[in-house]
């Protein structure tokens, strides 16, 4: 069974920082993993994503909307996904959910995060 639990939201000020945590349970974590978000009204979105491999090197892919403010991480060790957000936006409200990438499964609760101007 595939579960995913996501955590470190909250409420930040405009310019300020957020580390979301997503920790995976089974085998999902053998996969490349994803941060994807969904705001009020739209749909949901892949921000972020990384791949497995640690021999060659993880890569990592962003959307425009958050690339140089976002970078994601993975510990192979702990079955953990971080998304460090920087120089957070209003438009960066959202629920934050992990997943496996480019494909999802079944989604978790997410992490709701607000951001005021």
């Amino acid at each position: 069974q595939v579960q995913l639990v996501e955590s470190g939201g909250g409420l930040v000020q405009a310019g300020g920082s957020l580390r979301l945590s997503c920790v995976a349970s089974g085998s999902i974590f053998r996969n490349a993993m994803g941060w994807y978000r969904q705001a009020p009204g739209k749909q949901r979105e892949l921000v972020a994503s990384i791949t497995t491999s640690i021999t060659s090197g993880y890569v990592t892919n962003y959307a425009d909307s958050v690339k140089g403010r976002f970078t994601i991480l993975r510990d192979n060790t702990k079955n953990t996904v971080y998304l460090q957000m920087n120089s957070l936006k209003p438009e960066d409200a959202a629920i934050y959910y992990c997943n496996t990438s480019p494909v999802p499964r079944e989604w978790g609760q997410g992490t709701q995060v607000t951001v005021s101007s």
